[in-house]
């Protein structure tokens, strides 16, 4: 009697076992994997980008790529420098990331760049050929030319004297720029509204990279940002940045905006994408290009002109689309590896504000910037990133260039967003810092001036 008792508790603990047992495999297929992204950059954008892969359940790690504004990376997960890995290969190869997030175009100038794509971890950038549709501004307008997309007048030029000639026989303003975009090129986008200010500027102008002469088209500035995953064009979102220094568009421009605005756009409704970006859908395929495109475009007699392409997200345009997307980790992934992919948005996440908060001077490195206590005076109830900050023995923060905070607030209104991000950049104290006052008040909506 015992022992037939003891046999049925026994097969039914068996039962049980097996049963558990499957529905444990059930629930670890359907449990979400965590991916791992490495971001290589620094300061507010890596952080940025880290916090808000983070919240969305990825493992996120970064790779810093200069010596400075290491610590707002710190704030938001794991960071290696290139102090301690010149080459990130070995980190890689340590780390084991699922996809790689390069925030500049020189991660493929460096001398570790081929062996780092022959390791085969998915690049959220284009490789090889696509990377010139951004880094050189002469072949991006021979593009435009070969395939009909409207691009201002332009010289690619090799002294001041040639650009000089140039304004003087065509009697027109021109943006200088330099030819081939990169963060270290010794050329700043210097906007010319006149003929005189024009010649003014080339009297100063650093020569030794060459020049890009591109014909001032106006003030009727915007941008449209797509994902090109699987030879598949995909609308996001439609931006407007602001680059002048101070309020009133006054002042020079800026290589980082001071603020900007974004709205959702999947459906392209300015139509920025159909006349701008899929025309290049040919080269998109033959190059195989997967990773983000922004175009930056002028509404000229009518018509949206290109003023130049960049194939990354952009600085502030990360941080005002990532919060508008459902599972930006898997679709980052997806792109980074040319998949299908199905952008999905938040409903209630229409609009987005940025603002900077910088220190005296900018955008003038040379100009002495005493470091300075930064606090918050309030907690904020929006995404907000440090750039050039740092933490001091006794745990206070204090400025160390000139760009401090970054400021992004999401809603579901314009005026919802601005109103956010304007309350929340005021909790910041920092002495001799300033922020833009008229962000959204004018350039919106897209072909405004």
């Amino acid at each position: 009697m015992y022992s037939t008792v003891y046999i049925k508790v026994y097969e039914l603990v068996l039962s049980m076992k097996v049963i558990f047992l499957v529905l444990g495999g059930i629930l670890n297929t359907n449990k979400k994997v965590k991916q791992h992204a490495m971001v290589f950059g620094v300061g507010a954008y890596a952080q940025g980008l880290m916090q808000l892969l983070q919240g969305d359940g990825a493992e996120v790690s970064a790779y810093l790529t200069r010596s400075d504004r290491h610590y707002p990376p710190t704030l938001s997960g794991t960071t290696y420098s290139k102090e301690q890995y010149p080459n990130p290969c070995e980190l890689l190869e340590i780390n084991k990331p699922d996809f790689i997030v390069p925030m500049s175009i020189d991660w493929h100038t460096q001398e570790w760049t081929t062996e780092l794509i022959k390791m085969d971890i998915p690049v959220f950038s284009p490789v090889g050929k696509g990377i010139q549709l951004e880094s050189n501004r002469e072949f991006s307008h021979e593009l435009c030319n070969k395939y009909g997309i409207a691009f201002p007048a332009s010289y690619m030029v090799h002294t001041a004297q040639e650009a000089e000639d140039i304004v003087k026989s065509t009697s027109v303003a021109y943006v200088i720029k330099n030819p081939l975009c990169s963060p270290s090129s010794p050329v700043q986008a210097m906007i010319c509204e006149t003929v005189e200010d024009t010649l003014d500027c080339l009297k100063t102008v650093d020569c030794s990279e060459g020049l890009f002469l591109q014909e001032y088209v106006g003030k009727r500035e915007v941008g449209h940002v797509v994902f090109v995953s699987d030879g598949e064009i995909h609308s996001l979102i439609t931006n407007q940045e602001y680059k002048r220094a101070f309020s009133g568009d006054m002042g020079v421009t800026t290589s980082i905006p001071l603020g900007g605005l974004a709205e959702q756009d999947p459906d392209d409704k300015y139509g920025l994408a159909k006349e701008l970006i899929h025309p290049l859908l040919p080269w998109l395929k033959e190059v195989g290009f997967k990773g983000a495109i922004q175009v930056t475009a002028a509404l000229h007699k009518g018509k949206w002109h290109v003023l130049e392409y960049n194939v990354r997200i952009g600085a502030t345009c990360t941080a005002m689309l990532l919060p508008m997307l459902i599972n930006p980790t898997e679709l980052m992934y997806n792109v980074a590896r040319s998949k299908p992919i199905a952008p999905q948005f938040h409903k209630n996440m229409k609009f987005s504000c940025s603002l900077a908060l910088v220190g005296y001077g900018y955008p003038y490195v040379s100009v002495a910037n005493q470091s300075y206590h930064v606090k918050l005076k309030e907690k904020v109830d929006c995404d907000m990133w440090w750039d050039y900050v740092a933490e001091d023995q006794q745990g206070c923060l204090h400025t160390t260039g000139q760009r401090i905070a970054d400021i992004v607030a999401t809603e579901n209104t314009l005026d919802a967003a601005i109103i956010k991000a304007y309350k929340n950049i005021r909790k910041i104290q920092c002495y001799s810092s300033y922020y833009r006052t008229d962000i959204g008040q004018s350039k919106w909506p897209p072909g405004e001036e």
